[in-house]
């Protein structure tokens, strides 16, 4: 946060619609300060900011959505940097201070007078959010409480503070999250509602007894982001057209595959946006629901009390459902009554673990499914990942090394870039990141195949045989200048040939 703006108190900038803009931008020649006010706030709040600064303002108007933005970034700055935070902190203090009412939801910018554990605490969820991390990892030493942030899908440390203070913290934590403080023996999970600004936060807590303390996890759902559309998600022109067909078939499976983190949540949730239209009764049953969509009932999973995968479905079926989404087929009941609901005229939506798209058969098969069964009722698997893309602001040209023609063959000539690093993207080459796809159609070969007993390979041929796998996907983001070769080979582990050997159909399909 600038030190202009750190002299105009949060609550009194949100309350009253003002903004103090950074040092770097005067009003006017004459040594006035600029000022930003809220469309429709009064205009009186203008005259404690010039007595406070004594000086002149040049007042401009902002629209409401640019201003909550400017005011969520500007106030969020702050974030970590607050060594004397942790000097401050007693190391004999008492925890009766941090247990009190935490309203549902807390605005962490607003808690400028807390104490020093609860500044802490804020700052590291805010400066989690400003960076856009996905989890916030809190992990304790016997010398040190380390602090990492999980920042498009790769760790980096955010903070190194005394391990004197981890107790104090971790208590804090469950606190908001409403878990027991006394209990340190056994995992723990909950749930904290924030806000930063105008953003809202969900904030999922995960606590594990470790030789150091309890470790700590907070995933962070932002709920702007779960309202992607189909458009938004990037896929290439065949994939989205393969997915959007697939979603709006009467009944059947629409599986989506791939490791934690690598975005298939959000790709179901796009897909049942596309569908909640008010013609149709969506349910879902999850673990845990991560964003709420009006319109669609969700189920959440709780196990304590033999509320399962399977038991939430074979209860929503009798909610009379035309779509249903799984959180994940993870057992051969589920399995069994998703397949048998697919057949009673049911749109299934689920995902599976597997490394490939064509991997999902064979593991819906290991669980016991009848190959027949499965082909007739699976009508489309979607692999994907999610790789960093590179900075715009920084990218450097990069010849053919070695690792470029590994990954894009030895005959591939066009462009490559390298991450040099810039502010804009912290340091770090990448910038946001972009999803890679492959999609496997269970047309009548793929399904007479199925039905066959068919090995993995032998349907790896005939599914690819004309569409991208997750390498081409992949290389084919780093000849559009989206990414690098090392993310290329860092998320996809590729095997299969490069893009120079690959037939020209499938290539085309790549995008290249």
């Amino acid at each position: 946060m600038s030190t202009v703006a750190a002299r105009l108190p949060y609550a009194f900038a949100k309350r009253h619609g003002v903004l103090l803009l950074d040092a770097d931008t005067p009003g006017d020649a004459d040594g006035s300060t600029g000022v930003a006010l809220r469309e429709g706030s009064e205009p009186t709040a203008l005259l404690e900011v010039r007595r406070v600064l004594g000086r002149p303002l040049s007042v401009r108007s902002m629209k409401r959505a640019a201003f909550d933005r400017m005011l969520s970034e500007v106030y969020a700055d702050a974030g970590l940097g607050g060594a004397g935070t942790v000097d401050a902190l007693d190391a004999h203090g008492s925890l009766d201070s941090l247990v009190e009412d935490i309203p549902a939801t807390a605005d962490l910018l607003e808690n400028q007078d807390d104490a020093p554990i609860i500044r802490l605490i804020n700052g590291i969820i805010a400066e989690g959010a400003r960076l856009g991390a996905s989890d916030i990892h809190i992990e304790p030493f016997e010398s040190t409480l380390r602090v990492r942030l999980r920042v498009d899908g790769v760790m980096r440390e955010a903070a190194s503070l005394p391990s004197r203070i981890a107790p104090l913290l971790v208590s804090r934590v469950k606190v908001m999250a409403r878990l027991d403080i006394a209990e340190k023996r056994i995992p723990q999970d909950g749930r904290i509602s924030v806000a930063m600004g105008a953003k809202a936060l969900d904030v999922r807590v995960s606590t594990l007894p470790a030789r150091g303390g309890e470790r700590v996890v907070l995933r962070i759902l932002d709920k702007d982001q779960g309202t992607l559309t189909l458009e938004q998600l990037g896929m290439p022109a065949p994939v989205g057209a393969a997915y959007a067909r697939a979603l709006h078939v009467p009944n059947g499976i629409v599986l989506v595959t791939g490791p934690t983190g690598s975005g298939k949540t959000t790709t179901l949730y796009a897909g049942l946006s596309s569908l909640n239209d008010g013609s149709r009764n969506i349910l879902t049953v999850e673990d845990p629901v991560e964003y709420a969509i009006d319109g669609v009932g969700q189920t959440q999973v709780n196990t304590k009390v033999g509320m399962t995968f399977a038991a939430g479905l074979r209860a929503i079926l009798r909610q009379d459902p035309d779509v249903v989404m799984v959180g994940e087929i993870r057992d051969p009941e589920t399995a069994q009554i998703a397949v048998q609901a697919s057949l009673t005229g049911h749109l299934v939506l689920s995902t599976v673990h597997t490394n490939d798209a064509v991997g999902a058969i064979t593991r819906l098969r290991d669980m016991g499914m009848e190959p027949f069964l499965l082909a007739s009722t699976v009508r489309l698997v979607l692999a994907q990942r999610l790789v960093r893309r590179i900075c715009p602001h920084c990218r450097a040209p990069r010849g053919p090394d070695a690792l470029g023609r590994q990954v894009m063959g030895a005959a591939y000539g066009g462009p490559m870039y390298q991450a040099a690093g810039c502010p804009s993207c912290n340091h770090t080459g990448y910038a946001g990141r972009l999803g890679i796809y492959e999609a496997v159609v269970v047309d009548d070969t793929l399904r007479r195949l199925i039905g066959d007993n068919a090995d993995e390979d032998t349907l790896a041929r005939a599914a690819f045989a004309s569409a991208a796998t997750l390498a081409a996907s992949a290389r084919a983001a780093v000849a559009r200048g989206e990414t690098t070769p090392e993310e290329a080979l860092r998320v996809t582990r590729q095997h299969d040939a490069p893009i120079a050997t690959l037939p020209a159909e499938a290539a085309r399909h790549a995008g290249v």
